[in-house]
């Protein structure tokens, strides 16, 4: 069992329309709609590659719900601990020009007493966990040390998955975390380290590796990724497919690296499932995750090269 903890659940919703201004009536085009949360999006991963996953985090009673749609049609176990207020929305209109606007409503802040259950609640389900991922931001209205604490209650036998941005990893270091995945600017967060070609970016790694992660999967885009742990540095390709979106990328990538990781992979397969993942997810245009069959064709495509 793998559990993906997530703090900031989102809803997005993508309106196309003709044009946008100020004042004015408009007709939507298309309309879609994604329940997402970097850690909501990693189970769906993992439920698509047949592992049983269980998300967890917090949800908020007023538009969350249809959360646990979502999560049941996945295959997805599910136990969130509930907040009075509504989840983030994210609203993004897109005009015939391809011009993006963007509005924003942010989440209701957590309360201590939520937070509390919150850690109670990881630290009774990772007990039977193989691996646990924790991925995303710190919602309002949490300590800054809140994701430091979330860690700490997970049993030392059980494997840490780490996905968040550099500052705040820079933070966890010392949680024992058994893979990271941080992308270029995150790194750079992370280690202070300026990143300007591949000796740069092999230093900043191994410098994650020096300060206690055990492996640092970084992800480089539509280019592929690297992984390090300290006795072998990989690197893998991505393939040159048709792509209709990132958005979720990332999250994939994390959710067949962290399954073969937890059944003992070996590193160059973790990084070529990873990256397969994160190839077949940016050709499906209406969605957050990859589907199976995509995946298994990249997969056996993808080669893995020293450096």
């Amino acid at each position: 069992m793998i559990l993906c903890v997530g703090l900031s659940p989102c809803l997005e919703i993508n309106f196309e329309v003709d044009s946008l201004a100020v004042g004015k009536m408009h007709k939507v085009i298309s309309r879609r709609t994604f329940f997402t949360g970097k850690a909501l999006n990693v189970a769906t991963g993992l439920s698509r590659l047949g592992a049983h996953a269980v998300a967890s985090g917090f949800m908020f009673e007023e538009n969350g719900r249809l959360y646990e749609q979502e999560m049941h049609k996945e295959g997805v176990t599910y136990k969130f601990v509930w907040n009075k207020g509504r989840v983030k929305e994210v609203y993004n209109f897109v005009d015939r020009r391809s011009m993006l606007t963007e509005v924003v409503s942010d989440a209701t802040p957590i309360g201590s007493e939520n937070a509390k259950q919150l850690l109670e609640m990881v630290a009774d389900l990772s007990k039977n966990c193989n691996a646990v991922v924790f991925s995303g931001e710190l919602s309002d209205g949490l300590p800054e040390d809140y994701m430091h604490q979330v860690l700490s209650v997970i049993p030392p036998h059980v494997l840490k998955v780490v996905d968040t941005d550099g500052y705040r990893l820079a933070n966890l270091l010392d949680c024992g975390l058994d893979l990271v995945k941080p992308n270029m600017e995150e790194l750079f967060h992370a280690t202070g380290i300026k990143i300007t070609d591949r000796d740069s970016m092999i230093r900043a790694c191994e410098n994650l590796l020096e300060r206690g992660v055990k492996r640092v999967l970084l992800s480089l885009g539509k280019h592929g990724a690297v992984i390090c742990d300290g006795k072998q540095r990989l690197f893998c390709t991505s393939l040159n497919v048709a792509m209709n979106t990132t958005a979720g990328a990332g999250d994939a990538m994390v959710a067949a690296a962290t399954k073969a990781l937890s059944e003992g992979a070996e590193l160059a397969d973790i990084l070529r499932c990873g990256v397969a993942a994160g190839t077949a997810s940016v050709t499906l245009p209406d969605s957050i995750s990859f589907l199976k069959d995509k995946y298994d064709e990249v997969l056996h495509m993808l080669t893995v090269k020293e450096i």
